[in-house]
This record gives structure tokens, C-alpha cells and sequence, in this order.
């Protein structure tokens, strides 16, 4: 029990309390709240548009790809009730240098650059046969090359036959028979006579046995058939004439280009025999036919060639600026503005409405023309998509687990683009076994071994930006696919690696002729995707790894495949750069 003066004590030090707390809280009013401000958007960390697992407290590199940083910031970006949109403060704008540009109407023209040949014009080729049997007694041309007029003499021919045919018209003659006389003459016209020997008989009066074979038509002797004292039958080509005052070139384009390849469109050829000179014709026929191993289809194109400078089997260069077949100029939008990946281009379209604010929508491309795509669908002239900066906002969209280029239903998903080096949780690659490989005898598998060989060589120069080892590789490439046999191969394996080898050489040949390490990496790019193919249709051997790797980044963005015979990402497209920019997406031979 407390005594009176314990709690009288109590009861002190209870108010001593009461009194220091209404102090301290500054006569009862209340405690101030502490609260960030609505609209800020602070900056917090920075991470990499491809690496989104790399954070760090300060703008810089990324550590993996050396790309530029981008802000991660709390407030107000990224807010938006719609799915598709991403909200950028105006400084996360700036720091990921967005670009815009409008959605127009452009005349377009695309420059198509083909190599093709000169050859005869068809329509243009005369032969000079025999009408009546006989014997060959004199050639008037004697060798080919030589320019024959229409109507000149070209040979001299025996015929007892003629001698008969032209008694005949004699005889009708002096009986002044019409019907018999125009009979006569028409068999004399059947077995080749002109009017004008017909003539000489009828005024000679007398029969010859010999007749004077006239040219039918003007051109050059290509083809001499006959020789003297031989003799001939009804039909003997003893001649053949080409008119070369109009020749034909065959060029070939690949199935992308043929929507800007018309009749009528006009050719500008050159050749290496008149430098600096120029030679113009037209489109006259498309071959309805494609053919299915090459995957091109052939067109003609007709060039006049009145002073005769032009010669048949000359290689020439050909330049077709060709427009787009619609009444009015197409929709465009820089090539930079789509990310594309398989069948689908995603934009990035600026809201007017609301500055900052971005939507990802997916449209339908048409061509690419230069530096532009014609759009089909999905956007309206006016709109503004983004051309630089798309690919970080499209990867703020993945981080936020929204609706992206590589995941378009969005939701939580991996990096999109992993590194071999880098301690990421994934399924592992398995082993592809086509369904089908095409069998091959094991001495086109030891040659082709060669040829994969030497693809590595210039892999692994390329990746180390080594242009001068790239381009030895390229020499290997090219004796090692020279070295290989395809009289071993049979039906499907033989027309199948026939339809690969030109690809092959021509890219193979164009890395060893590099002057920049660019141009060796572009024509590597179209070796890979070709050597990829080979690799999966034909039954290699298993004496070195095959894996295939994928860099989104290449060539602006569109992606590039190449092989490695090792795991670990070595980027031949862009070496340091970029060294471990990409992923292993197959193996074909583990």
C-alpha cells in the first residue's frame, strides 16, 4: 500500500510529465507532416537499356556493353493507366536523348544495282536455209563476223530440180496461158526466187541451173553452216544472221525487290569497256517464274545499239530507280523509328495530348526505300514515332513488366538479350535434330569441315576487329569452297548446295576485297545466314561445336545471326565495341 506522502509524490510527477509533453508539442498543435512533392521525379539509379540487372547510383557505362547509362527514376514516370504507354519526365527525356519525327507523305525512289549480261535479241535472228535441194558450188561469206545487207548474194546453188521449175515457166509463157504462167511463178517464189529472178528468167528466156540464195535480212554472220561443194536439202541452215542494232540484258532481282520492277521502267546501263558512258533501255519482259534455287526471278531489259558498240556477252552494270506503283506518294517513316523482330515492327508514338507520354503500337511495313520504310498500317500521317532513343523505351517497358518488342503480352520476363558471361537463370540451349537432314558422303563433310574452318577464322578476326586477319580468312573461304566436290552429291543435296555456293563465294570473295572492316561485316552478316542454312539442312560432321548467337543491335537494330564453334559471345559486328553484346539461341552441333 502507497502511504499519503508516496502518493502525494505520484501525483507530482505525473503532472511534471502532462506539462513537459504540452511543451515540447508547442501548445497542442499538431505535429507537421513531412511529404515529397507531387509531381517530382527524382533520379535514384542508372541502368542499361540491355542489361537492366546492372543498377548503379551515378550516370556512366554499362559495365557489360559499354552502352550509355539510362536514368531510373521514381515520381511520375512510367505512370500510365494504359498498358501500352510509358511516362518520361522531361529530364529522363533528356538524359535518353528521345527523337522524334513526324509520320509524312514522301516521294520515294529505290536504287536497284544489278550486274547482268548482253545477249542477242531473239526477234532480231535470221536463218538463211536452203528452198530447193542441191549442191553448194560458191559462198559469197566466207567466215563469221562479216556484215551482210538485206538482199545481197550470200551463196551459189546447183539445182537440176530449179532447172526443171524454170522450163516450166518458160513453157507457160509461150502458151500464154495465165493460169499455167502464174502457177509457174509461184512455185519458182515458193523455192526462194525474187521478183526480180523471176524477171531475169523471163527476159533471158532461158533456163539456169544455178541459183543466187539472197539474204532475207540485214545483220552480222554468227554461225556458218555450210562450206562449198556440199551438198544440201530443203531446210539447211547455211547461215545464221544477228541484227545486233538492239540487244537484250537478263538481270536478276531477288523476290523483295520485285514490287518496284515494272515493264516500261527505264535501265541505265554502263559497261567496263566505255567508262564515264552511259547506255539506256527498258524493261520489255518478266519472267513469270521464279526460280526456286536461286529465289530470284529474271527480267529483260532492251538497249538500243545503233553504232554497234555493244557486244554480245559483255558483263554490264545496271541502275534502276524505280518509284512505288500508287497514285500518290506512300507513308513513310525513317528506317530508325520500327523495332523489328520477325513479323513484327513496333513504333513508338509521341501522345500530342500529353507531353512525355509514349505508346508502343505495332503497324505493317511496306519496303524499305533508302532510309525510309513506306508504312501499310497502324499509323496516320502527322503522328510523331520516336527514331532515336526507341529501343531504351521499349526497354523501360520490359523492366516495368509492360507490353514490349520482345514481349508483346507483357508481364515479367527475362533480359532480352543475355550475355554468356553474365550469372543469368535460363534454359539451357538444347541440341536441334532437324527432322530431316539431307545424308552426304564423309569427303563433303571433310570439305565442308574446311569451309566452316575458315568461317571461324573470320569470326574470330572480325571480333577482334582485325580487318587484315578477316580478310586472309576470306582467301581460305574461298579456296576451301573452290575445293569442294559437288559431283559427290546427289538430286535434292546437289541442287540445294548449288543454290548456297554463289552466296557463299560472292560474300566469302567480298570480305578478302574489304577496304573497311563495315563492308567486311555486312557481307559476313549474308555469309552467316547462308552458312547457318548449310549447317542446318545438310548432315555435317561433329568434329567441332556449331552454335548459333543473336545481337539485336546489329545493323541498326535489325539483328544479326553469325556461328561460333565455342560458347561465350565474341560480337563480330561490333568487336570491342560490343564484344559480349548478344546470345547463344541454338546449337546445332554440341
Amino acid at each position: 500500500m502507497f502511504t499519503r506522502k508516496q502518493w502525494a509524490i505520484l501525483l507530482v510527477f505525473v503532472g511534471l510529465a502532462f506539462t513537459t509533453g504540452f511543451i515540447v508539442r508547442g501548445g497542442g498543435s499538431p505535429a507537421p507532416s513531412i511529404s515529397a512533392p507531387e509531381s517530382t521525379a527524382t533520379v535514384t539509379e542508372w541502368t542499361c537499356s540491355m542489361h537492366p540487372q546492372i543498377r548503379q547510383p551515378k550516370p556512366g557505362l554499362c559495365p557489360i556493353c559499354a552502352m550509355e547509362l539510362i536514368p531510373v527514376s521514381t515520381g511520375d514516370d512510367h505512370q500510365s493507366d494504359n498498358p501500352r504507354q510509358i511516362k518520361l519526365s522531361p529530364a529522363a527525356i533528356k538524359l535518353a536523348h528521345i527523337q522524334t519525327s513526324p509520320v509524312e507523305r514522301r516521294a520515294l525512289s529505290a536504287e536497284l544495282r544489278l550486274v547482268g549480261k548482253l545477249d542477242v535479241d531473239e526477234t532480231r535472228l535470221t536463218k538463211i536455209t536452203a528452198w530447193i535441194p542441191g549442191r553448194i558450188d560458191k559462198l559469197h561469206i566466207d567466215f563469221t563476223g562479216t556484215t551482210v545487207n538485206n538482199g545481197q548474194p550470200v551463196a551459189d546453188v546447183y539445182s537440176p530440180k530449179l532447172l526443171t521449175l524454170q522450163e516450166e515457166y518458160l513453157q507457160a509463157l509461150r502458151l500464154k496461158s495465165d493460169v499455167l504462167v502464174n502457177a509457174s511463178r509461184k512455185k519458182l517464189e515458193l523455192f526462194g526466187l525474187s521478183a526480180a529472178q523471176i524477171q531475169a528468167i523471163q527476159d533471158r528466156g532461158s533456163a539456169e541451173d544455178h541459183i543466187t540464195v539472197l539474204a532475207p535480212a540485214s545483220g552480222i554472220v554468227t554461225h556458218k553452216n555450210a562450206v562449198e561443194g556440199m551438198y544440201v536439202n530443203t531446210g539447211t541452215e547455211i547461215y545464221t544472221l544477228a541484227d545486233l542494232s538492239n540487244l537484250w540484258v537478263w538481270l536478276e532481282a531477288y523476290e523483295s525487290d520485285l514490287s518496284w520492277i515494272h515493264e516500261g521502267l527505264p535501265v541505265e546501263l554502263t559497261t567496263e569497256a566505255y567508262p564515264g558512258e552511259s547506255f539506256t533501255g527498258n524493261i520489255e519482259f518478266i519472267d513469270p517464274i521464279l526460280n526456286p534455287h536461286t529465289r530470284t526471278v529474271n527480267f529483260r531489259v532492251s538497249v538500243p545499239n545503233p553504232q554497234g558498240k555493244l557486244k554480245p556477252e559483255m558483263f554490264v552494270r545496271a541502275l534502276l530507280q524505280a518509284d512505288p506503283s500508287t497514285t500518290r506518294p506512300p507513308l513513310v517513316i525513317p528506317a530508325s523509328a520500327p523495332l523489328i523482330t520477325g513479323k513484327r515492327a513496333v513504333v513508338y508514338v509521341a501522345d500530342p495530348e500529353q507531353e512525355g507520354v509514349f505508346e508502343g503500337r505495332e503497324i505493317v511495313l511496306g519496303d524499305r526505300v533508302g532510309d525510309f520504310y513506306i508504312v501499310k498500317r497502324g499509323l496516320g500521317e502527322g503522328e510523331h514515332v520516336v527514331t532515336y532513343g526507341n529501343f531504351k523505351i521499349d526497354s523501360a517497358l520490359q523492366i516495368l513488366a509492360k507490353p514490349s518488342m520482345m514481349n508483346p503480352e507483357g508481364g515479367a520476363t527475362s533480359s532480352a538479350h543475355q550475355h554468356g558471361e553474365m550469372p543469368v537463370a535460363r534454359t539451357p540451349v538444347a541440341a536441334s535434330s532437324p527432322p530431316s537432314l539431307l545424308e552426304v558422303p564423309p569427303v563433303f563433310q571433310r570439305q565442308l569441315d574446311a569451309v566452316f574452318s575458315a568461317y571461324f577464322e573470320i569470326q574470330q578476326a572480325l571480333s577482334h576487329d582485325n580487318l587484315e586477319d578477316a580478310k586472309a580468312a576470306g582467301n581460305a573461304m574461298t579456296r576451301a569452297l573452290e575445293n569442294v566436290d559437288m559431283s559427290v552429291l546427289q538430286d535434292d543435296a546437289h541442287h540445294l548446295w548449288m543454290s548456297h555456293l554463289p552466296v557463299l563465294k560472292d560474300n566469302a570473295a567480298g570480305i578478302a576485297r574489304a577496304i573497311v572492316i563495315d563492308i567486311a561485316r555486312t557481307k559476313f552478316e549474308k555469309l552467316s545466314t547462308t552458312l547457318i542454312s548449310v549447317a542446318k539442312q545438310f548432315d555435317i560432321s561433329d568434329t567441332q561445336p556449331v552454335l548459333v548467337f543473336h545481337c539485336p543491335m546489329a545493323f541498326g537494330d535489325q539483328g544479326a545471326d553469325w556461328l561460333q564453334n565455342k560458347p561465350g559471345v565474341e560480337n563480330p559486328y561490333f568487336g570491342a565495341q560490343m564484344l559480349r553484346c548478344g546470345e547463344q539461341i541454338e546449337t546445332i552441333i554440341p
